[in-house]
């Protein structure tokens, strides 16, 4: 039987609308008009400006065909084009799939060809590689130049321009906004280094929720100034595009990440915050003192894609920038998990502080519950920080599910939750550490060692550049801790006196048994391969 609060409260236009982060970029360039939106070299664009032409964007696609639940792909770096798709592509009802520019012609033909591309919008740069993956993927579909002054080289490959395209849009176009909040929104593949890649589809909610979980958990101030220091094609540039529209915020573009150039930007566009992977901290971190200097006023940077070691953040802090780490998968739009700083952190010890902003931390606004459990059982873990467990996640920051693969799907969501693939323990205080990767953990001898535990100790080495450390089989022990590792330019050690270190820091069990020098083999968006270094530790 209906109660009173069933009767005569329908929903309807005037008190209900689905979620999308659409919504934002129509009310900043509402009130914030001629604030600045993008800054590209000699660019610069305001919100009024950028909402324009992510109008004409939707309608030029629209004009070409393209509507609801098609997939528009993009590869490009991090230019106002890229920033314009994630708006104008949606606001025509299609789906954004931006492309891993790192890829080689037959991923990015598969990926072309697995998500049904009906267009493509093609960077200079990268024109050549996508023109093969057009040809390999066997598909007929739209191909949109890109063109900027500011790079030389690449060709044209496509019937048509982007500035063509929007020119051609109808002045009379009306935007769409989606029927529903679980409409498709973006679709992105994951890293795919053992096969092909899975396609992530995230909806309209999602986006829009963890946008503005990104500013409530992250403390940004109105008009934030944003360097795009981290890949567009990252889970949607882990949703900051939607941020920085939500926040009336600035966007600074670029199409390469170096040092001096990323200094440079910090320095003459003030800017406020960045992201990226900690191989970039790693880099900026061990950037010359010159470059460090340009760094004038407050600045922050998130970190993630994986467990920086604490020795990278405590550098990072003492040149000036507060760091916070964040914890995600392509699954989950990017960082769902936060390392909240607490009042009692404040006076402790830089190397103490470090360890704790090391940790992954507690569920962000968006995402409703963060379990560590036994993968068999699902029980959760006790809070007593060495109980590990695997990683669960629920809540509306949450895929959609894997394109066309259910039971890749199926297998993701276990129980009701999503099965992150992630070894960790639970602090007392509630907080997450990442161990491993459920495949990274070493077991010697009967106990389990954290690679992630070996590598934070090796970072702490002033002479290491980079560090990973994998499993190598042993008659004795089954398994013992093998590392690899970068030095520094100009800086030399032996593997006796890396060991040596390692056992000074650390449970002598835990510290590699063999130590290989040289490059480490990474993917296409900086994270190293360990699956290589397993097949070479074999070989040791």
């Amino acid at each position: 039987m209906a109660n009173i609060y069933q009767q005569g409260l329908d929903k309807g236009p005037a008190n209900y609308e689905p979620l999308t982060p659409l919504a934002f970029l129509r009310k900043t360039a509402l009130v914030y008009p001629d604030h600045p939106a993008v800054v590209y070299h000699a660019v610069r664009r305001t919100w009024a400006e950028t909402y324009a032409r992510c109008f004409m964007l939707a309608g030029g696609l629209a004009r070409c065909g393209i509507g609801r639940g098609d997939t528009v792909a993009i590869v490009a770096a991090n230019i106002p084009e890229m920033f314009e798709a994630h708006f104008g592509v949606p606001m025509c009802g299609a789906v954004l799939n931006t492309i891993n520019t790192r890829l080689d012609a037959e991923m990015i033909g598969f990926i072309l060809n697995h998500g049904e591309a009906k267009a493509v919008l093609v960077d200079p740069e990268f024109s050549e590689v996508v023109e093969r993956a057009i040809r390999i993927s066997g598909r007929d579909m739209l191909v949109i130049d890109i063109e900027d002054i500011s790079f030389e080289g690449g060709k044209r490959i496509g019937t048509m321009t982007y500035t063509e395209l929007l020119a051609g849009s109808d002045p009379d176009y009306e935007w769409v906004m989606p029927r529903d909040d679980w409409d498709p929104i973006s679709l992105n593949y994951t890293s795919g280094t053992t096969g092909n890649p899975k396609g992530v589809v995230y909806h309209h909610r999602g986006a829009h929720l963890n946008a503005v979980s990104n500013i409530a958990t992250w403390a940004m101030p109105h008009h934030a100034v944003y360097l795009w220091t981290l890949p567009m094609f990252h889970c949607n540039g882990w949703c900051f595009p939607w941020t920085l529209a939500a926040n009336a915020g600035t966007a600074v573009c670029l199409r390469a990440v170096r040092a001096d150039v990323v200094f440079d930007l910090i320095g003459h566009e003030k800017v406020t915050h960045f992201c990226g992977a900690p191989i970039v901290m790693n880099m900026l971190a061990n950037a010359p003192d010159h470059l460090k200097h340009r760094i004038r006023n407050p600045l922050k940077a998130m970190t993630a894609g994986a467990a920086p070691p604490a020795s990278v953040i405590e550098k990072m802090e003492a040149m000036g920038v507060e760091i916070t780490h964040v914890y995600g998968l392509t699954e989950t739009y990017g960082p769902s998990v936060i390392c909240m700083p607490q009042r009692g952190w404040q006076g402790l010890p830089p190397d103490r502080l470090a360890r704790l902003k090391a940790r992954q931390g507690v569920a962000n606004m968006a995402l409703d519950d963060l379990m560590v459990a036994d993968p068999e059982t699902m029980q959760p873990v006790p809070e007593d920080g060495t109980t590990i467990g695997e990683i669960f996640m629920r809540g509306n920051c949450v895929m959609k599910g894997y394109l066309k693969n259910p039971s890749a799907t199926e297998e993701a969501f276990r129980g009701g939750w999503f099965a992150s693939g992630d070894l960790a323990v639970r602090h007392p205080d509630g907080y997450v550490e990442i161990k491993d990767r459920s495949k990274d953990i070493i077991i010697s001898g009967g106990e389990n060692i954290s690679s992630i535990e070996v590598e934070d100790v090796l970072y702490r080495h002033p002479d290491i550049m980079e560090a990973a450390v994998v499993a190598r089989p042993d008659e004795r022990w089954g398994e013992t801790p093998c590392a690899f590792v970068t030095l520094k330019d100009g800086r030399t050690l032996g593997a006796d006196e890396v060991i040596a270190f390692c056992r000074e820091n650390m449970a002598h069990y835990k510290a590699p048994r063999h130590v290989v020098f040289g490059p480490l083999p990474k993917t296409s968006t900086g994270k190293i391969q360990k699956f290589q270094l397993r097949e070479r530790a074999r070989e040791v």
